[in-house]
């Protein structure tokens, strides 16, 4: 059955969960960001570089179709001290190695990373793919009880994080920037530092997350540029009764490289 999104009356749902609870889901978050990626000429992305499935510190949300079949659209939320470093340390860590000592100095705390978001052209221009999911993200972020968060952000995604609370983070890279995954591709590290408060994000932003933090599972009608769509929020994460922060602090350290990394070894998110 062909699943096809209604352009007129667009209806998705967004749904969290994590990663290790879901494989079927992960696998089809997987294949569109691959599709996502290799359309603007990103093609080191293999299966191997997936190792977030069965990392059990990675939190995943989807925009799916109401029946589950089909998905637009992702993003991730991996905590420090699962069972890899975070993708910004496996991207920059060849680049400059005190991108280690800075997530450890906060991870300590509890602190975890945004990373993965995209979106399919079918459902590009609703803002699904970008402002709806990262506030989510966000919003997701007091459940999982994290105090900061990073990011690597593309040039076209800074401002939208900053917006949600993001500052840049210049203690690194050239003042906080670096050529990936792509030599003519540049990113830029952001950090999230008042996950409860959002003191840096804008009034609509706050007030948009909050209202998440308070209802997790809700329908809206969101509204972006004179188009409106239809979104089944579904972001209370299941089973998190089997999840404890505290191990996984307990469990994080300083992740060295301990060998010479090529380009083939780099993991795009």
């Amino acid at each position: 059955m062909e699943h096809t999104l209604n352009k007129e009356k667009p209806e998705v749902r967004l749904r969290a969960f994590r990663a290790i609870d879901d494989p079927e889901a992960c696998a089809l978050f997987v294949e569109g960001h691959k599709h996502v990626l290799t359309s603007i000429g990103v093609t080191k992305v293999t299966s191997s570089k997936n190792e977030w499935t069965t990392n059990p510190a990675a939190f995943v949300m989807i925009v799916e179709s109401l029946d589950g079949e089909k998905v637009y659209g992702g993003v991730r939320l991996h905590v420090s001290g699962g069972s890899e470093p975070l993708p910004i340390e496996q991207a920059t860590g060849m680049l400059d190695p005190a991108v280690f000592d800075l997530v450890w100095d906060y991870a300590r705390q509890g602190t975890g990373e945004l990373c993965g978001l995209w979106n399919s052209r079918e459902i590009a221009g609703y803002g699904v793919g970008s402002i709806f999911l990262s506030r989510a993200c966000v919003a997701i972020a007091t459940q999982v009880g994290l105090q900061s968060m990073f990011a690597l952000g593309a040039p076209y995604t800074v401002k939208m994080a900053e917006n949600i609370g993001y500052t840049i983070e210049e203690s690194i890279g050239n003042r906080g920037t670096f050529y990936y995954p792509k030599l003519d591709l540049l990113a830029t590290t952001l950090i999230l530092k008042d996950v409860n408060t959002l003191s840096k994000a804008t009034e609509e932003d706050r007030a948009a997350i909050f209202k998440l933090r308070e209802r997790l599972n809700q329908v809206r009608i969101e509204k972006l540029r004179n188009k409106e769509i239809t979104i089944h929020y579904q972001i209370e994460i299941p089973n998190l009764d089997k999840w404890s922060l505290a191990d996984t602090i307990s469990n994080a350290q300083k992740h060295f490289l301990d060998k010479k990394l090529t380009e083939d070894d780099i993991s795009f998110f």
